[in-house]
């Protein structure tokens, strides 16, 4: 999978006024906002590598706010303000220098991070005469960069030497990272994963949350737990369902348990970063998910002659996985890149499960052999159980091969070991969590006679 750190966006939206002010909102490109904020705060005639001290903190502030979701996980619709006493200054319709327009061309795609973190540092600054702050002096920098001090060297002066800069960072249009559905008992995705790690997380400031054992993509009865508790505590309907207001209120807390938005930020880690930003599956990627994803684009391509067979065996992204993928996307309107992002996959479980509700009359007959479209777990219960454990028994009275389960309805211990040894022997990932690879393998074992 490849790894995208935080990106430039091309475009920021900012707020005239204070967050709760009536105000206008107003839309502009990255770069641009960056000539306008650099106008409005420094002088063109101070030294060069001054500016460029403070351009690389004021672009740093910005996207530390981007990234963070800092506004929208408030409620609001914009991601940074005008104002001065929660922001940096900008003008609508500002004036820039020449010289400070030529400055941000050169460095708007390079950012500071804290070693050991990957969150653009919020760079705290101010003018270093009528105020001062724990970050950048701005009329200091002046006196530094006369001194011969290079711009990193002013930087590491005010933020520490354990600063470094990120240099030709991506530009990609800025995504939110609630998923665009509610996330429930069943879902399953590296935003479950997400969940579980801001969950636990916060669960270090609040121990009255507990703690969720399980790291896999699967939303469990453990997280759901979890989600309500979270919910009970502010004053959220406790549905243990994540919607959007629960994401965002979940996304709050945890930058405020971390510090986020802070110059000495507890920070967001690489593995953590990786979770947030490794949502891509790609040509030669290896993974457990390929099998899920090989699965879900065959039963689509059964019912749609439009769409290419795949090789359910294999874990690998190979080049016939890309022609499928691509060929999905063409049919659904998606940007052919046969690459697995984020809107791919939503579309993907949206005609999924489409295709469920659609299935012709001859093949009714079939219909407890599908996938259910969630996974199962542990602690879950229902009928989507009992067509589990019905198989889960078949294959036990034909080959004696795993433990033998009890029809109850309830995902138990003993269908957890059963689900287990299965996984062990068809070389899947021993979790005992049933997702379309497993569910596809169980049903397969169900139909061998003995």
């Amino acid at each position: 999978m490849a790894i995208r750190n935080p990106v430039i966006p091309t475009e920021i939206t900012v707020h005239l006024g204070a967050p709760d002010e009536a105000a206008e909102n107003i839309t502009v490109p990255f770069q641009e906002y960056i000539k306008n904020v650099a106008s409005s705060e420094i002088y063109p005639d101070w030294p060069t590598d001054a500016i460029k001290a403070n351009v690389l903190a004021q672009i740093s502030f910005a996207l530390n706010r981007i990234y963070n979701e800092w506004y929208p996980s408030q409620g609001y619709n914009f991601d940074i303000t005008n104002t001065h006493a929660y922001d940096q200054a900008f003008t609508k319709d500002g004036q820039f220098y020449e010289n400070i327009s030529q400055i941000v061309d050169d460095v708007f795609n390079n950012y500071i991070v804290r070693d050991g973190q990957v969150q653009p540092l919020f760079a705290q600054y101010c003018d270093g005469k009528n105020t001062i702050c724990d970050g950048l002096s701005q009329w200091g920098s002046v006196s530094l960069a006369l001194q011969g001090k290079t711009p990193l060297e002013i930087l590491k002066y005010y933020y520490g030497d354990d600063i470094s800069l990120v240099y030709n960072a991506p530009v990609e249009e800025s995504i939110l990272t609630f998923p665009g559905f509610p996330i429930l008992l069943g879902s399953s995705g590296n935003f479950v994963k997400i969940l579980k790690t801001q969950l636990n997380r916060i669960s270090q400031n609040y121990p009255a949350i507990p703690k969720i054992s399980e790291e896999g993509p699967a939303f469990t009865v453990e997280t759901e737990k979890a989600v309500k508790k979270f919910q009970e505590i502010f004053d959220l309907d406790p549905t243990g369902i994540v919607d959007k207001s629960t994401w965002y209120k979940i996304k709050y807390i945890y930058n405020a348990v971390k510090r986020i938005s802070d110059l000495f930020s507890e920070g967001i880690t690489p593995e953590e970063a990786e979770l947030i930003f490794n949502t891509e599956l790609d040509y030669g990627d290896d993974s457990p998910v390929i099998r899920v994803l090989n699965y879900v684009l065959n039963f689509i391509a059964f019912f749609d002659q439009d769409l290419p067979f795949l090789d359910l065996s294999g874990s690998v992204f190979t080049k016939k996985t890309e022609e499928a993928v691509k060929a999905f996307q063409s049919k659904y309107n998606i940007e052919a890149t046969g690459i697995v992002d984020a809107n791919t996959w939503k579309a993907l479980v949206e005609a999924y499960n489409q295709t469920l509700q659609k299935i012709p009359e001859e093949y009714l007959k079939y219909q407890s052999e599908f996938y259910p479209g969630i996974v199962l777990s542990k602690g879950m219960s229902g009928p989507d159980i009992v067509r589990l454990q019905n198989y889960l028994l078949l294959i036990c009275q034909k080959t004696h091969s795993i433990p033998g389960v009890k029809v109850t309805g309830v995902f138990d211990d003993l269908t957890e070991q059963s689900v287990k040894a299965i996984q062990r022997r068809s070389n899947l990932f021993p979790g005992g969590l049933v997702d379309a690879a497993t569910w596809y393998r169980i049903v397969e074992l169900s139909k061998v006679n003995a």
